[in-house]
């Protein structure tokens, strides 16, 4: 139960993942609503408001942070393209629910209630909990109602897209000419003209050097630094504080001990005869040798640890004799779970034929279900009720909080010892966010931080929510403004990176000359590379980004040529000098490849018709608010 609690933030994503990933991210609350003023853009006269386009960036800057880790870089949804392409997805959902509307599409009851069922995380005991769906809307703070309207919207929008991606079906000539290239293999051999060769031939000027410096400011500037202090609140700190008496928690385990029950597990050993290969003669082999084995594991059941370690393909358990410790159900695949929970102790399975290939399988252990006692979850329980506590008066906390870092200003030591927080300080961090920033990885709170009134003055910044439920407060200790680096220190740097752009275009120019004269027949003496073996499944013998222009190139006439820049490298040409035709291609295979080919289509219709109902209603950007950063 309490593992659900803290995990609602997942199942919400789950939820999401279960209808069309083009809505996964996006909520569409505001969809019909004009909002505040200051739009980023409109569609068809609705505005899209400054703040919802903001709160759609802190949104997916959250899930990004999450998924990321240390790798997230706030700044990167700074990045022009990046809002560009947000705001053309927000425009999308607009355009798409304007056209439902139109044509009176919308998700029906039953599709709401099917998706919201088949939530496991909602199950308990194998069936759709209510009390559990009423704690997930709980802690996402929505109704019943508000939650089921909002889902309804999405999966309208995907019923509508799903209808014109689906009704896209490839021409059977052109999927199978499709499969053809996606499934040939071509021989080639490269030569590379290196950009180190051209760097003597690279002439500058005098004042080249001294003009980029001139040019390029930015580029050499070492950003204002400084040393930080600062203030986390948030509901665990909150929860750390709470107090929860043994008679809560005695009651609280009475009246959930459901909550508590641990399901049958079993135990067992297995021996695999794995099946890798898709033809019947392979599957018969491995049939073969698994029932001669079976037998032979029958006459002496003693035996079963030491033909596993020899003869079983799953070198994690053959090395235990097979043993794979105990599990519960859904741990394993469903031919292996119906088998293993059939048998009784010490009893030896048939053949169990899975994905994996052929199992004989041992059970050798059976915990039979029970409901832990209070003494092994008192910790789990206590920790909740604690957190319980802290969701219910984090918000006045919150508030607390605010107002004391504002009031206040020039120190965060009243805070800190009202709640009991930790004062933390920084080494020299930027204004831009990256790993060593740690909870102030933040573009909104950085922004405050180092504003020329907090620069100057070193005052609290206002609380800045970083997290769902977590605030923090800073305060600058010492400061070092930007300043440029001297022109003689980075002289030599600006030299190489200028005389390396210009010799890739002369080796970009000289491969090029050669790519026309060897299409024309000319027999240039290159040292040329041993032949390699390139197709679309298989593309680890050349450069990634060389491989659609292989393909691309017209093989009617062999030997045929083609080329690429490759920046930091020079000019790669490439000779194809065979194709060979894939072979023995398995239907499944071939089934496999045509689904993601239609699909694929599927995906290009979809453009189009997204192009076309940007035509039908109009759409009006704000470039100017589009990139205005937050204040």
């Amino acid at each position: 139960m309490f593992e659900f609690v803290r995990s609602s933030k997942k199942i919400a994503q789950l939820i999401l993942g279960l209808i069309a990933l083009t809505f996964v991210f996006f909520g569409i609350d505001g969809y019909m609503r004009g909002g505040a003023t200051g739009a980023v853009a409109k569609v068809d006269g609705v505005p899209i408001t400054l703040e919802e386009f903001q709160n759609e960036l802190r949104e997916r800057q959250e899930i990004l942070r999450v998924r990321m880790g240390r790798m997230f870089d706030a700044k990167m949804m700074n990045q022009p393209e990046i809002r560009r392409i947000i705001l053309n997805e927000m425009i999308d959902q607009r355009l798409l629910f304007l056209e439902a509307q139109k044509n009176h599409v919308r998700a029906s009851d039953d599709s709401i209630r099917r998706v919201i069922k088949g939530v496991s995380s909602f199950h308990e005991d194998g069936k759709f909990s209510d009390s559990r769906y009423d704690t997930f809307l709980q802690m996402q703070g929505k109704s019943k109602a508000e939650f089921e309207a909002n889902l309804r919207r999405d999966l309208t929008l995907q019923q509508l897209s799903g209808t014109v991606g689906d009704s896209v079906i490839a021409s059977k000539v052109l999927s199978e000419r499709a499969l053809a290239i996606h499934t040939e293999t071509r021989e080639v051999l490269e030569h590379t003209l290196s950009l180190d060769t051209f760097l003597p031939q690279v002439k500058l000027s005098a004042e080249a050097t001294k003009q980029y410096y001139d040019a390029h400011p930015k580029e050499f500037e070492i950003p204002g630094q400084a040393r930080v202090e600062y203030a986390v609140l948030s509901q665990d700190a909150v929860a750390s504080r709470a107090t929860v008496s043994e008679e809560e928690i005695k009651t609280w385990y009475e009246s959930h001990k459901d909550n508590y029950k641990q399901s049958e597990e079993r135990r067992a050993s297995h021996i695999l005869f794995r099946v890798e290969e898709e033809s019947k003669k392979d599957k018969d082999k491995k049939r073969a040798r698994a029932e001669a084995l079976l037998e032979q594991v029958r006459k002496s059941p003693a035996s079963f640890a030491d033909l596993a370690k020899k003869y079983s393909d799953d070198p994690g358990s053959a090395q235990k004799g097979g043993d794979l410790g105990f599990f519960g159900r859904e741990a394993m695949v469903k031919p292996f779970e119906d088998a293993a929970f059939a048998l009784k102790e010490g009893e030896i399975s048939g053949l169990v034929e899975s994905d994996f290939g052929f199992h004989i399988i041992k059970l050798t252990g059976i915990r039979a279900e029970r409901i832990k006692p209070l003494t092994e979850v008192r910790g789990e329980i206590e920790t909740e009720l604690k957190r319980n506590a802290a969701a219910r008066s984090f918000a006045e906390s919150a508030e607390t909080f605010s107002n004391m870092v504002y009031e206040q200003s020039d120190s965060l030591k009243p805070v800190a010892e009202q709640f009991k927080l930790e004062l933390k300080q920084t080494d020299w961090i930027g204004r831009k966010p990256g790993p060593a920033h740690g909870p102030l990885a933040n573009e909104k709170l950085l922004k405050s931080l180092f504003s020329e009134d907090s620069v100057k003055s070193k005052r609290n910044t206002e609380a800045v929510e970083i997290a769902q439920n977590t605030l923090v407060s800073a305060r600058i200790l010492e400061h070092r403004p930007a300043s440029l680096q001297p022109f003689e220190a980075v002289r030599s740097a600006i030299e190489t990176q200028l005389k390396r752009k210009e010799a890739l275009v002369l080796a970009t120019r000289s491969g090029q000359e050669k790519q026309a004269e060897l299409a024309k027949g000319s027999d240039l003496k290159l040292n040329w590379s041993a032949p390699k073996m390139v197709s679309y499944l298989d593309t680890r013998a050349v450069q990634a980004a060389a491989v659609p222009a292989i393909f691309k190139a017209n093989a009617a006439k062999l030997p045929a040529y083609t080329g690429i820049e490759l920046p930091d490298v020079g000019y790669v040409l490439y000779k194809i000098a065979k194709v060979f035709p894939a072979e023995d291609v398995t239907e499944q295979r071939r089934q496999a490849y045509l689904e993601q080919f239609n699909a694929a289509v599927g995906q290009e219709e979809m453009r189009a018709f997204m192009a076309a109902l940007r035509a039908r209603y109009k759409v009006e950007i704000d470039e100017a608010a589009l990139l205005a950063k937050e204040d």
